[in-house]
């Protein structure tokens, strides 16, 4: 029996990224949209994920419901294996010990390059000026496999980024290697509020994996400013479940500020 789903498009995008994580693994975690991916995913799939915050809490098993903007508080720190400092956590991660990295995004380009810096102008004067990287630069250089969240939205994916804040593969097959970044790191998947994307592995291009269920492969890509490639076979997503949405509304977010969107649907 088929029914229908009422969610918002950050519900979806926070949902998916939850069920991409690998139990036992290890993933630093990005401000923002990607705190809540980790919580859910830590709480719903995968209880023994090991999050790394970028001013060096490890392991923390976060207290709900989640503080909007906040990343050191004691609430998202309870429990920590390890509370360090900057140094710590990015050397953690050069070191290799960072299964996954999860970031936000402005803008991102075919090859997975991230700008969170500035629209517009130049980067001394820029017509609009963001947050930047924090320790977004890091997380994209050397974990093992990066996950961008975006919206989306076409301006979002630009043939090329403004600024690269943190980097994909920059121009193509060999380039980050060639850049001095480790061999067999990069972009892995990009999750947005429409569908999934993943990265080709000869060309290094984005690649459009699956769709959220009821769309078309057209009615993601049609208004991106540059045309992915398309997988032979584009898989359905299916739209959060029961268990997402309730862990989301009643727990990590009852006043509904951060999860809060654009309304969609879909059928289950």
């Amino acid at each position: 029996m088929t029914r229908t789903v009422e969610f918002t498009d950050t519900e979806f995008m926070i949902a998916q990224g939850a069920r991409l994580m690998e139990d036992g693994k290890s993933i630093f975690v990005g401000w923002g949209i990607p705190q809540i991916v980790a919580i859910l995913a830590q709480k719903l799939y995968v209880p023994n994920v090991v999050q790394l915050f970028e001013f060096g809490a490890v392991g923390p098993q976060s207290v709900l419901p989640f503080v909007r903007g906040t990343m050191g508080g004691p609430q998202n720190t309870y429990r920590s294996l390890q509370w360090l400092n900057m140094n710590w956590a990015f050397a953690y991660s050069a070191s290799g010990y960072m299964d996954y990295g999860m970031l936000g995004a402005l803008q991102v380009d075919p090859y997975g390059n991230i700008n969170s810096t500035y629209l517009g102008g130049t980067f001394e004067k820029p017509e609009r000026r963001f947050a930047g990287s924090g320790g977004g630069n890091q997380v994209a250089s050397h974990c093992w496999r990066t996950i961008v969240i975006i919206k989306h939205e076409g301006r979002r994916f630009v043939p090329k980024v403004e600024f690269i804040t943190s980097p994909g593969y920059l121009t193509g097959p060999g380039a980050r290697e060639k850049a001095g970044l480790p061999r067999d790191t990069g972009p892995y998947r990009v999750v947005t509020s429409k569908a999934l994307f993943g990265f080709d592995e000869e060309t290094r291009e984005m690649t459009l994996l699956s769709v959220l269920r009821g769309m078309k492969p057209e009615d993601v890509v049609k208004d991106m400013a540059f045309r992915p490639r398309i997988a032979e076979s584009v898989a359905e997503i299916p739209p959060p479940t029961d268990d997402e949405l309730r862990l989301l509304r009643n727990e990590i977010d009852p006043s509904r500020i951060i999860i809060r969107g654009e309304r969609m649907t879909a059928t289950a």
